[in-house]
C-alpha cells in the first residue's frame, strides 16, 4: 500500500460518516467516498499540507453537490421519508447522539449549506478558517450558518439515556404487544405524545404521514397486527438503528422491517420503521 492509500484509508471512516450525515443514505456515502478517492489519487498528497482537511472538503462538496437533486427526489417520494438505517454500527459511521434518526431528520430541515457548516464543527471538530475554505464563504459567514443550524438541531438530540436493561426490556415488549396488535401493552409502553414514523418509499406499505399520539399509535399497530399480520415464521432479532435500541425482522433470509425506538423516561417516545426494500437491502437478517 503507498503513502496516498494509506492516508485514504486512514481517513476512510471519517469521511464515511461525514457523507451519511449529510446525506442520509448509507450507499449514496460510500459512492461519495469512492468518488473522493478516484479524485485523491489525482492529486500529490506531497504538496497537500493538510490531508485530513482536503479529503473533508472534497467530500463536503461532494455532498453538497448530490442534495441539490436529492431534495428534488424527495420532494417526488412516496410518503415520508427517513435516512437509510444503519444497523448494529461499528466505527465505520461513529458512534454517538449524532447518528440517531432524530438527529438526521433534524438535519434534514436545514439548508445544504448550514448541514455543512454545522456537521464540519460541531461533529467533526473543523475550524472555521477551514469550513470557510470548503464552502467558499467567509469565515464570520459559516459561523452564522453554524450557529442557526445548531439552534435547529436542539431538538433532535436526545434527552434521556436509558439503562441497557431498560433498552432490552422495553424493545422486547414493545416488539411482542406490536406484532401480537395487545393495545392494553401498549398503552403501558408508549409515552402520551408518542410519534410513529415509518417509510416503505411507495415499495411497501407504510403510512404517508407521522401518526401523532397514543391511541392513534395503539389503534395504528393494532390494526396492522390483525389486517396484516407478520408471517408465524418471522425472525425477530434485537438489534442497534442509528445507535438506538430496536429490531430487524426478516422472512426467508430477507430483510422486511427495521424498527428504531426513541425511549424517554422509561416510554418509547417514537418508532421509526423502515420497510423501504431498497433502504434495507444492506441490513442483515
Amino acid at each position: 500500500m503507498t503513502q496516498a492509500d494509506q492516508i485514504f484509508e486512514n481517513r476512510r471512516h471519517a469521511m464515511t460518516g461525514l457523507a451519511y450525515r449529510m446525506l442520509g443514505s448509507r450507499a449514496e456515502a460510500e459512492d461519495v467516498v469512492q468518488d473522493a478517492w478516484l479524485r485523491w489519487r489525482e492529486v500529490d498528497e506531497a504538496r497537500v499540507d493538510n490531508p485530513g482537511a482536503f479529503l473533508n472538503r472534497v467530500v463536503s462538496r461532494l455532498c453538497l453537490d448530490r442534495l441539490k437533486s436529492a431534495r428534488a427526489r424527495r420532494e417526488l417520494y412516496v410518503g415520508e421519508w427517513l435516512p437509510e438505517p444503519v444497523v448494529d454500527v461499528d466505527e465505520t459511521f461513529g458512534l454517538g447522539e449524532n447518528l440517531t434518526v432524530a438527529f438526521l431528520l433534524a438535519l434534514e430541515r436545514l439548508t445544504p449549506l448550514e448541514r455543512a457548516a454545522f456537521l464540519l464543527h460541531d461533529v467533526f471538530d473543523t475550524p472555521f478558517s477551514e469550513i470557510a475554505a470548503t464552502l467558499d464563504r467567509s469565515e464570520a459567514a459559516v459561523r452564522q450558518l453554524a450557529a442557526r443550524a445548531r439552534d435547529h438541531v436542539k431538538a433532535g438530540k436526545p434527552r434521556y439515556k436509558p439503562s441497557a436493561d431498560e433498552e432490552r426490556r422495553l424493545t422486547q415488549a414493545f416488539i411482542a404487544a406490536a406484532l401480537s396488535g395487545d393495545a392494553g401493552t401498549l398503552r403501558g409502553l408508549l409515552a402520551q405524545d408518542v410519534v410513529m414514523h415509518a417509510d416503505g418509499g411507495g415499495k411497501a406499505s407504510a403510512t404517508m404521514n407521522p401518526v401523532f399520539g397514543l391511541e392513534n399509535a395503539v389503534r395504528l399497530l393494532e390494526g396492522i397486527a390483525r389486517k396484516w399480520p407478520q408471517p408465524d415464521d418471522v425472525a425477530v432479532r434485537l438489534a442497534r438503528i442509528n445507535g438506538q435500541p430496536g429490531v430487524v425482522l426478516s422472512h426467508a433470509g430477507v430483510v422486511i422491517q427495521t424498527m428504531g425506538l426513541d425511549i424517554v423516561d422509561g416510554r418509547i417516545a417514537a418508532v421509526y420503521t423502515m420497510r423501504n426494500p431498497d433502504k434495507l437491502a444492506r441490513v442483515a437478517p
